[in-house]
């Protein structure tokens, strides 16, 4: 199927025919990504670009352990009780 590019203000636009839009489930509103690649433009819905966290996790067990990213230890885990007596304020400490 093709379709022809306009001018649209000061860039350009070309319209999705109906079926298109249809199949890849786009709709009035929809936010997509424009991907270059050589010799053309891919238009792909935004969310279909976003990995799942799952995705993610599998990816980097995938990478094994040599490769695997380092775990960063930033100082907040585990989180201890203060010392302070925060009882007035603080939600009952459960053990």
């Amino acid at each position: 199927m093709r379709a022809r590019i306009s001018r649209w203000g000061s860039g350009l636009g070309v319209r999705l025919p109906k079926a298109i839009a249809e199949a890849a489930g786009l709709k009035e509103g929809d936010l997509v990504d424009l991907v270059i690649r050589p010799g053309g433009v891919d238009l792909v819905r935004a969310d279909a670009l976003q990995p799942s966290l799952d995705e993610l996790v599998a990816e980097m067990k995938s990478l094994g352990p040599v490769l695997r990213p380092t775990f960063e230890d930033w100082g907040i885990l585990p989180s201890e009780w203060p010392a302070e007596d925060w009882s007035d304020i603080a939600p009952p400490h459960k053990a």
